[in-house]
């Protein structure tokens, strides 16, 4: 290593240009150092750590580009040239090699595997972003947007004000290629479908589209410009195509959610009778629990008694009758009575 790490909770230092857009996807601090080996190639790492996963992952999304090649390290990583940019649970690393070499991609996959994961939902990504279809996805091209500066820099038909980030909102987006050109697909998620369809009204309006009908997956479009909500989320699809291309990329957008409602029951019958049948289970621990208690406590004693007093308290010869047959002597003098009669059916002499 050459000098000592700098470290740095602010996000100036960071990067000065964005400073503003790195807060906004939960900057905590950022630890650089640089690293030399003996044939004189470096290795500066930048790694940025943010509140969670999410924050993460929105800034790597804000610094990817079209044009980098993807690679297996991280979560998510890509690499343009000799800088590599990746994420893994919290942290970002960007890092810039003096000089490229087969063993660039093995050492930052080591400096991955080290690297702490949050515990908890903040090593989650936002659930929403699976929604984005995968069908003539344009590589590199998403984006995860979590406060309007960041949202401002993306050139959206779409202001800050409708996306309204203090209703907790979040987008993403993506471009697609059609069959009538380039087209942009942008998803905004709100914490309820309720929400979803005020902010549908307010974008509907401000495009001088029809209002929604009531329910879900109604498309509306003008010229460049079709939206529709499918649960929480509102989704747009924009750019210099076709309607219907634009009705397809927005088809393919179906929130699906799974929801278990446990509600308790208000039937007296069925109360009493879940009652009875836990009484009556308790009962039954409650004597087996005793059972085993005299059980144990009648044994051990009667053995306590035998090895302090033995044949004094229990098992006493005075206490141990039985019962004497005087088989042997029985048998013996019938033995002798047959052999002195002789064999059935032997007339015996009579001397």
């Amino acid at each position: 290593m050459q000098g000592k790490p700098q470290t740095s909770t602010d996000p100036g230092v960071a990067d000065p240009t964005n400073a503003v857009v790195l807060k906004e996807y939960g900057f905590s601090d950022i630890e650089s150092a640089t690293y030399g080996r003996d044939d004189g190639r470096t290795l500066k790492v930048r790694a940025a750590r943010f509140a969670d996963a999410s924050g993460a992952f929105g800034a790597y999304t804000f610094y990817l580009q079209p044009e980098m090649r993807k690679e297996e390290i991280g979560d998510q990583g890509a690499s343009l040239g000799n800088r590599v940019l990746f994420y893994r649970g919290h942290i970002l690393i960007d890092a810039q090699f003096s000089k490229e070499s087969p063993m660039s991609g093995d050492q930052l996959r080591a400096l991955s595997a080290s690297l702490p994961r949050p515990g908890g939902s903040a090593g989650h990504l936002p659930t929403f972003i699976e929604f984005m279809p995968q069908r003539d996805y344009i590589a590199n091209t998403q984006k995860y947007v979590m406060g309007p500066v960041a949202l401002e820099t993306l050139a959206l038909p779409i202001s800050t004000d409708l996306v309204d980030f203090d209703a907790s909102s979040e987008v993403t987006l993506g471009r697609y290629s059609t069959s009538s050109g380039e087209a942009t697909l942008t998803l905004i998620y709100y914490p309820t479908p309720q929400l979803a369809a005020e902010h549908l009204r307010r974008i509907n309006a401000a495009h001088q589209l029809p209002a929604p009908q009531t329910g879900e997956l109604t498309i509306a479009c003008s010229r460049d410009f079709c939206a529709k909500r499918t649960g929480p989320i509102v989704a747009i699809a924009s750019g210099g195509i076709s309607e219907s291309d634009a009705r397809s990329l927005l088809g393919m957008v179906t929130y699906e959610a799974n929801v278990t409602w446990n509600t308790p029951t208000t039937n007296p019958q069925v109360h009493d009778l879940y009652m009875l049948i836990l009484n009556i289970v308790i009962l039954c621990a409650i004597l087996a629990v005793l059972a085993i208690i005299a059980g144990v406590a009648f044994g051990g004693f009667r053995i306590l008694m035998k090895r302090l007093y033995p044949d004094k308290v229990f098992d006493r010869p005075e206490q141990m009758e039985f019962i004497s047959l005087h088989l042997t002597e029985t048998v013996v003098q019938g033995a002798a009575r047959e052999a002195s009669d002789g064999p059935p059916g032997v007339p015996q002499n009579p001397s």
